[in-house]
């Protein structure tokens, strides 16, 4: 049986080290971004208007697939740290394929 510390030495031996991923994947721009954040000025200028309030609330959502940046780090190569997309909007062709393998 090795440790983990064991594991990290030996990877590092031949050239490896822990890293977090890199966001440099730019995608396309997502299609309903700016439709959402007009349609939230229309009800913030609404609510203004009428002398209310208005809150704005920033809520955690279902988790993405595809190719996101997560917290963790793994063993790679040193200097060549995963490259995932630089935007966490949903993938409907990534969700698609996640869908068809478990049927």
């Amino acid at each position: 049986m090795v440790s983990h510390a064991t594991v990290g030495h030996l990877l590092k031996q031949v050239g490896y080290s822990l890293q977090a991923n890199r966001k440099t994947r730019e995608g396309k721009d997502h299609p309903d971004r700016d439709a959402q954040f007009a349609y939230l000025n229309r009800r913030v200028l609404a609510y203004r208007r009428g002398g209310r309030p208005a809150i704005s609330v920033d809520t955690k959502k279902k988790e993405i697939l595809g190719n996101k940046k997560n917290g963790g780090r793994d063993y790679r190569p040193k200097g060549k740290p995963l490259e995932v997309d630089t935007h966490d909007f949903p993938n409907p062709q990534a969700a698609m394929s996640v869908r068809q393998r478990s049927e």
